[in-house]
């Protein structure tokens, strides 16, 4: 039997794609909302799912499409900005304008997507916007049932973390220069995650509650290199990076194109990716561990050989 309608935007990036054929084969009808419908259409084999080229940046635009929708999933988010105020943009205007929109047209169900340790005081403005968006949907209980789920660093097959690491070793001959080495993380599986919201969806208890996502092992950015590096089968040198040292190196990555690391990624990472409590047993889901998932995407790199990053970006994997 089919249910209700969901509305999902941001729904066409790794987390997004778990959770979308998740809702399908439990019979949800979904309305995935995105920019650019070309760079979405791995999504249209979902029998329930309809792709939708719409501007959510335009109110109008989000009304017409959140009318019928029973619940709307927020999963929006960028790791950089293109240009300044784009993290304003995406992460606090965007959450306004959808509960705006929420109100308007009668839906009363959001889930929405914040991050570990976002907070008005935090050193990154990453971390900032994201708390801004997570009050613009928190003061909405008014109207809205809402529900927060604040992760650690995701991973899985196609992440952008392990997968991230791995092609940067395999292009490094001899030594890694590695900023902020200590900085830790509780890397959580994209499958608990998108568990955590088809299971909160239509349950009242999560209504009004925040949710803070972690895996069962924590890591410093060291060990993760280090263990990224065993499974692909090479040996490479790691040489921790200080303060001042990691800085500089943000300062120069952040105008490599495509940015593969920032001055506000690097102050993102001041702050621990860890969690105090265990919020997946409270939606009674068991935490996967890293050695149960990563092994069999990163073990597949290794037998295609150290090449397998640019196979992957060419279209070849």
């Amino acid at each position: 039997m089919t249910k209700h309608t969901i509305a999902m935007i941001g729904g066409t990036g790794f987390i997004g794609g778990i959770i979308a054929a998740q809702l399908s084969r439990e019979g949800y009808r979904l309305k995935l909302l995105t920019r650019a419908r070309e760079r979405a259409k791995r999504h249209i084999v979902l029998p329930t799912l309809e792709l939708v080229e719409a501007d959510v940046h335009d109110e109008a635009v989000l009304r017409e499409h959140l009318k019928g929708a029973k619940a709307v999933i927020n999963l929006t988010g960028i790791l950089n900005e293109s240009r300044a105020g784009d993290f304003n943009r995406v992460h606090a205007e965007l959450p306004a304008k959808i509960v705006s929109a929420c109100k308007s047209v009668g839906v009363s169900r959001l889930l929405h997507m914040s991050a570990l340790k976002a907070a008005s005081d935090a050193p990154s403005q990453y971390l900032r916007s994201k708390a801004a968006g997570e009050r613009a949907v928190t003061d909405s209980a008014d109207h809205l049932n809402v529900t927060v789920f604040r992760p650690s660093v995701v991973f899985g097959p196609g992440d952008d973390f392990f997968n991230r690491f791995a092609a940067i070793t395999e292009m490094v001959p001899i030594a890694l220069p590695l900023a902020c080495a200590g900085a830790r993380f509780s890397p959580v599986y994209v499958g608990d995650v998108a568990n955590a919201f088809v299971k909160s969806l239509d349950d009242k208890s999560t209504y009004g509650q925040g949710y803070n996502l972690c895996g069962p092992n924590t890591f410093t950015l060291a060990e993760i290199v280090r263990y990224t590096m065993a499974q692909l089968g090479i040996q490479r040198s790691i040489i921790p990076l200080g303060a001042s040292l990691s800085r500089l190196q943000a300062f120069f990555m952040e105008r490599i194109p495509g940015k593969p690391f920032s001055t506000d990624n690097y102050r993102s990472m001041l702050v621990p990716s860890t969690c105090d409590g265990d919020d997946l047993v409270r939606l009674g889901i068991d935490a996967t561990k890293v050695d149960a998932v990563v092994p069999t995407y990163l073990g597949k790199r290794n037998r295609l050989g150290n090449n397998s990053a640019f196979r992957t970006r060419a279209g070849r994997s």
